[in-house]
């Protein structure tokens, strides 16, 4: 039976029920780094002799793919593959498999949670209060409230319906979805220049350009209304660190919740470590939900491919 590396965190520490499943039927399972990203020493050492990955956030480059000669398919247990050296797996025939729309609920919940916690100064408020003080900072409901959304794939198109949900108006840029992607009187697609000037809040569902730059450059910060709401559950790059950091310094940008780091866990910048940052450890898609759909979605596409290998 074929080898199978499994490297997702939440799927390698105690190993998920699709995992077993594949154990029980005769797959040899690696999981060289339980609950920890691997590193590239790790895989190198690891891929050798495995037919098929389920593969998590960890970096791939292109030296570990060359390492690997079996491997036939590698099955991602999310939707992004930025990660990945796409166009040598593709050289080499190997089969990428993405677990689309998986953990898209558990995703837009958080960037929720973090949009009402930058509204409403919860997190500010929270540290106050354990330091003795009683803090009474002014906040903003989202009904009523101009929300962006950059990026309607599955997260940010769950993302936004329920902004509007709560009353909000809701612009979103994604310059490759369908018009009709969503449709309500209160969304509107719009230019991203557009977009970052006209927010209260705005919420990032994008993977990173082609060219690898930030997309919120400098210039675009800029034009974001005194006291924005920035929240990225999406990559770390997206934005221009020093320019979030100048904004944060000036009040322009009233707050910056992210779920997401260029290394994790983090060394603290100084964009991390400013008083109106909200940190959270890159759990977005980790739910019980999120999480036994990705896995299943993530197994079943690769024992998919492997198949048509067979057949």
């Amino acid at each position: 039976m074929p080898t199978v590396l499994v490297t997702p965190r939440s799927l390698s520490v105690g190993r998920h029920p699709a995992i077993d499943r594949l154990v029980e039927d005769g797959f040899e399972i690696r999981c060289p780094t339980p609950g920890a990203v691997p590193s590239q020493e790790v895989l190198l050492e690891a891929l050798p002799g495995c037919d098929a990955w389920i593969a998590g956030i960890e970096p791939v480059s292109e030296e570990v793919i060359e390492a690997a000669d079996r491997l036939k398919v590698v099955s991602r247990n999310g939707s992004g593959v930025d990660n990945l050296p796409v166009a040598t797996l593709e050289a080499r025939g190997i089969a990428v498999r993405r677990a689309v729309g998986a953990n898209a609920r558990g995703v837009s919940e958080l960037a929720l949670a973090l949009t009402l916690a930058g509204l409403r100064h919860i997190v500010w408020t929270h540290e106050g209060m354990r330091q003795g003080q009683w803090p009474r900072r002014m906040g903003r409901e989202v009904k009523g409230s101009r929300i962006g959304v950059v990026g309607l794939g599955a997260i940010g198109v769950d993302y936004a319906e329920a902004c509007l949900a709560l009353g909000a108006e809701v612009c979103g840029y994604d310059p490759f979805a369908p018009e009709d992607r969503i449709t309500h009187e209160r969304f509107r697609r719009v230019p991203l220049k557009e977009l970052v000037g006209h927010v209260d809040a705005i919420s990032l569902h994008a993977p990173m350009p082609q060219d690898g730059q930030a997309l919120l450059t400098a210039e675009r910060l800029a034009l974001l209304p005194d006291g924005a709401v920035i929240v990225n559950t999406a990559r770390a790059g997206l934005l221009d660190q020093q320019a979030l950091l100048a904004g944060l310094e000036s009040g322009n940008i009233a707050c910056y919740a992210t779920d997401v780091f260029e290394v994790e866990p983090p060394a603290m910048s100084p964009v991390l470590a400013h008083p109106n940052t909200i940190l959270t450890s890159h759990i977005g898609g980790f739910t019980g939900p999120s999480v036994e759909r990705a896995a299943v979605q993530a197994v079943d596409n690769m024992l998919e491919v492997l198949a048509a290998h067979a057949a």
